[in-house]
Parts: C-alpha cells; structure tokens; sequence
C-alpha cells in the first residue's frame, strides 16, 4: 500500500514540476536560446517552483524515471540544495541513462565547493576510460573545470595531460571536437547562471521555511 501512495505522490508531482510547459524539455540547452519574457517567465516559475517542492518531494522525484531526476536536479540547483550532493553523485556515478546526467553536473557546479569536485572527479575517472557509452563526460569536464576557475584548484589538470585520459576518450569513437572542453566549461557556466537568476524567485518555501540560495 505504502508503495502505491508514494507512485500516486509522484504521479502529482509530476504533474506539478515536471511536465507544465514541458519544462523538463527546455531545461538544458533550450535555455540558452531564451529571451525576453519567455526567459523571464520561464526563470520565476522554476524558482517558485524550486522553493515550494520539500526535501522529502524532491526524493521521491529522484527515484523516478529521468525526467523527474532531471527536474528535480535542476530545482536543487536553483534552491542550493547541497545536502543532496551525495545522492546526485551516486546518480551521475551510475549513468543509468542518458538525459539526466548533465543536471547533476550543474548542481554540483552551482553548488561550488571542493566537495563538488569529488564525484565529478570519480565520474571521470570512470567513464573517460568507456568508449560504449558518450552521455555525460562533457558535462561532468565543463562543470570541473568551472568549479577549478572558481575555486582556484586544479582538479581538472591530470585529465588533460597529453595522452591523458581526455585524449584517449576524444581520439576514441564517435569522433569529438578535440579542442573543445573549453567551451563545455562556458556551456556549464551559461546553465549556472540561468540557475543562479532562477533562484533570485526562490525564497520561501510553502511549508514556512523561510531561506535564500547562498
């Protein structure tokens, strides 16, 4: 019984956060395209929406298919979350899927602390090395070398010695963009920033807590 009450609590959170104006679609690199009052608009929602959705709420989206982790990433972005970093790392760690993993990467960017860096890090000292599977290393390498800019740290560095592991996973297939993890660091810092201004919206949540992101 437990089990059907908690689905039928997904399925309304669904409702709520998830699909209105197929916002898990856009949360991404539709984003960047914005402009205007669909920006703005599109910024207020996900930040009210970021500061009414409980710990407990976000959870049970998490444990969902990756629509739901990867709206519920994104409004744990927004919020400044941090007390879900570990479970967002498991999740990116265990690449399920496609879709969803690049959301992690901005949490844990937005999040911005050394602590951060740990399961970008574990991401690609495991997957760089996998040629199978081409979901999210981009992501996880643009949000690590965000956090070293910010952090002045040099987390990033032994990824991209010569014949480092990011050559090798570049040289392998698909064929990639060799020169290009400069501009995955600007693509990741663009989703961050549409994050941080998201949150100026997210003040109080509907349970009376009141809180501000940083």
């Amino acid at each position: 019984m437990r089990g059907t009450d908690e689905e039928d609590e997904r399925l309304k959170l669904i409702r709520r956060y998830v699909t209105p104006d197929r916002r898990y679609l856009k949360l991404g690199g539709v984003l960047l395209g914005m402009g205007g009052r669909d920006r703005a608009k599109f910024m207020r929602k996900l930040g009210q929406a970021a500061g009414e959705i409980s710990p407990r709420e976000l959870g049970l989206l998490l444990d969902g298919g990756w629509r739901e982790r990867k709206t519920a990433a994104w409004l744990i972005a927004v919020a400044g979350r941090s007390e879900f970093r570990d479970r967002l790392g498991e999740l990116l760690l265990a690449s399920e899927g496609p879709y969803a993993g690049q959301a992690y990467c901005v949490a844990l960017a937005t999040f911005g602390t050394s602590a951060d860096a740990d399961p970008l890090v574990a991401y690609l000292d495991r997957y760089l090395p996998r040629h199978d599977l081409y979901y999210d290393q981009t992501a996880a390498l643009g949000a690590l070398l965000l956090l070293d800019a910010k952090l002045g740290a040099d987390h990033a560095a032994r990824f991209l010695t010569p014949n480092g592991l990011w050559q090798q996973w570049i040289e392998g297939p698909p064929p990639k963009d060799r020169d290009a993890h400069d501009s995955y660091r600007e693509f990741i810092g663009q989703l961050c920033s549409f994050a941080d201004e998201s949150a100026e919206h997210c003040q109080k949540s509907r349970h009376g807590v009141t809180f501000r992101r940083r």
